[in-house]
């Protein structure tokens, strides 16, 4: 379907990386500013005063989708009725993602509430209709024509906002099948995906968690929320425990996990053939048009530096006095810091850090904050997590958060505003039809954020302690959001490879691939890390790689926020206006191309370069900190 949403959920990437996912539990401290009941919730009534208003709504806006069937025999009469046809549909699409959003949220609120569930479950019912009802649009669109459908533009001037909507469905349209072709593939869908379903049955359901006992005395069941938790554990002695235990729960079943992943990789490939495209790759790739070479640079550009990483494991074995580092010393903090971040405080220090964006950029960001447009603190039976919904794009963005008050809090809430900000921008400056942007472009002002955050509160530092506390995570989530992500994607890349090219996937197979790739990746050869052979069944746990070549885009935004931020550090008026260009574009137009014109070609290695100039110029930092450190030499 052309018509997509603006719903940011903070994802997991298993790797600590910038993107957090976390749950806070327990008693909400605030250690400044106290903040009003009702101003930590979100004001609902900005949608629909009340559930009448809400249900009326949604009566009136089912029988608006009945009426827009007569589109289909109009649609292709003249200018003036595709036009006509269109806007009904974007106010139509409006609505629907109101109604969504309202029921949406009360629901994540109160996830026992029976009452939200039914009518969270009654809005996604219309809007599978209003999508089912008007996918014809598409079809009637390439039977026009590129030549009928350019006269048409030139004639009727309502049609501008949906330009790009024809260019894009017009560029899909070499991969279009017969009707009887698309029939079969869309009856397909179902079959397609028994693998990936399969897989979610078999990890979270079906593979037995193993049960450990600490040192001291806890016993701990290794769910993957537990597993998460423990490996990061000061006591290595248990962090090796957790390891063994968790990934000889995989190596279990890795012969049947094998089976999901070559099954699901069978069907991307099959999909990607079925519409004649030349790969797997290329074919995930063409839904926004990007180009191949932006992913094969990602992977060259990273291997080409992998002694950055290196750099940074051994200076982590270092501050953790470890003289044999392996795979399970990668999550324990090197430094913890006690600090308390309430809300008050997250506020006043975002707007601060993002100072370097310009005072229009801040003020609306001030105004914004003011606002009761957040969910901040958990509670029972409140959804976990992080996130922004921005579909209601003339109302405005609403955010959920779990704030505890800690250093992660301050993080995410930087991040899911970087979201906010840039729905804000975007349905601002872009008519509805070309507001939402794509996966591509979603990630970079969070992690951009993110990153003025940590130049912020490195630079008010008061003690070498509190700076390398800053320096080493940051340097975290580069290596988990930069190089982790790009193996995988690496790895996503190998497999897709070996099946078009005619070979299997056993679990065997996989496990040298992935072991490979671990071991390069980590310096395993080089005495950097040690890679266990029974660690290389971690494959079988990243649930991205049923996702058709989605991890990368990670690694994409950190690359691209970090060669923005580098520029507009160094820079002024000009650089800031080229980033915020990219924000307000919204999805006006292909996100490569959006960036491309704002100086980012992400298919070029300079981009991912300045990832790597950071990481290297931090370690210098934390190098000169410990050399002060060092006693004076007799």
């Amino acid at each position: 379907m052309y018509w997509k949403t603006k719903f940011t959920r903070t994802p997991s990437t298993h790797g600590n990386g910038f993107a957090f996912c976390l749950l806070f539990a327990g008693t909400v401290l605030l250690s400044s500013g106290v903040i009003a009941e009702q101003e930590a919730e979100w004001d609902l009534a900005d949608l629909y005063v009340d559930v009448p208003t809400w249900d009326a709504a949604r009566q009136k806006l089912d029988t608006e989708i009945d009426a827009l069937q007569e589109c289909e025999k109009l649609l292709t009469r003249s200018a003036s009725d595709l036009a006509t046809c269109l806007e009904k549909m974007t106010v139509a699409h409006k609505e629907v993602w109101r109604i969504y959003t309202y029921s949406f949220l009360a629901k994540d609120t109160d996830l026992s509430n029976s009452a939200y569930r039914e009518r969270q479950s009654i809005a996604q019912t219309l809007y599978s209709k209003f999508e089912q009802t008007v996918s014809f649009v598409e079809p009637a669109l390439q039977h026009i024509g590129k030549p009928e459908l350019a006269r048409m533009q030139r004639e009727e001037k309502r049609l501008a906002d949906y330009d790009f909507l024809i260019r894009n469905t017009l560029r899909k349209g070499e991969h279009l099948l017969s009707a009887g072709e698309e029939a079969i593939l869309a009856a397909a869908g179902n079959p397609l995906l028994a693998a990936a379903d399969t897989y979610d049955v078999l990890t979270n359901a079906e593979i037995p968690r193993p049960e450990v006992t600490l040192a001291d005395g806890t016993t701990v069941k290794l769910t993957a929320s537990a597993y998460t938790q423990y490996r990061a554990t000061e006591n290595r002695a248990d962090r090796k425990l957790v390891f063994d235990q968790f990934w000889q729960s995989y190596q279990d079943f890795q012969q049947s996990l094998a089976t999901t992943l070559e099954g699901n990789t069978k069907a991307n490939i099959f999909r990607a053939r079925a519409r004649h495209y030349p790969s797997a790759l290329h074919a995930a790739l063409a839904e926004d048009n990007i180009p191949d070479a932006v992913y094969l640079t990602l992977v060259a550009t990273v291997n080409d530096n992998l002694d950055t990483l290196h750099r940074y494991l051994a200076l982590r074995a270092r501050m953790l006095g470890i003289e044999d580092s392996q795979y399970y010393d990668i999550y324990p903090a090197v430094i913890d810091l006690k600090t308390q971040y309430s809300i008050a405080k997250s506020r006043h220090i975002i707007v601060a850090a993002l100072a370097p964006l310009g005072t229009e950029y801040t003020s609306k960001l001030r105004r914004a904050l003011a606002q009761n447009w957040m969910h901040i603190y958990p509670r029972d039976n409140k959804s976990s997590g992080a996130y922004v919904m921005g579909a209601a794009y003339d109302v405005h963005p609403y955010v959920l958060l779990n704030h505890n008050d800690d250093f992660e809090s301050l993080s995410t809430f930087a991040h899911e505003w970087g979201h906010a900000m840039h729905s804000l921008l975007a349905n601002e400056s872009q008519p509805f039809p070309k507001a939402d942007y794509a996966t591509f472009t979603a990630e970079i002002a969070s992690i951009a954020n993110e990153v003025l955050l940590y130049e912020y509160l490195r630079e008010k530092a008061t003690s070498d302690n509190e700076k390398l506390y800053f320096l080493f995570k940051e340097l975290q989530g580069i290596r988990g959001t930069f190089f982790r992500q790009t193996q995988f994607a690496e790895f996503e890349l190998a497999i897709h490879q070996r099946l078009e090219n005619g070979g299997a996937l056993s679990a065997d197979i996989l496990n040298k691939l992935y072991g490979d790739l671990l071991k390069r990746y980590h310096g395993h050869d080089q005495k950097i890390m040690q890679i266990d052979t029974a660690y290389t069944v971690e494959w079988a746990y990243i649930p991205h790689f049923y996702r058709n070549f989605y991890v990368y885009q990670y690694a994409t935004s950190l690359a691209a926020a970090y060669h923005l931020t580098e520029k507009i550090l160094a820079g002024g008026e000009r650089e800031r206006t080229a980033y915020l260009s990219i924000l307000r574009a919204g999805g006006s137009d292909y996100p490569y191309d959006i960036l491309n014109r704002a100086g980012v070609d992400m298919a070029t290695p300079p981009v991912y370069q300045a990832v790597i100039r950071r990481a290297n110029r931090l370690m210098d930092e934390i190098e000169a900190i410990l050399a002060r450190r060092q006693p004076a030499s007799p």
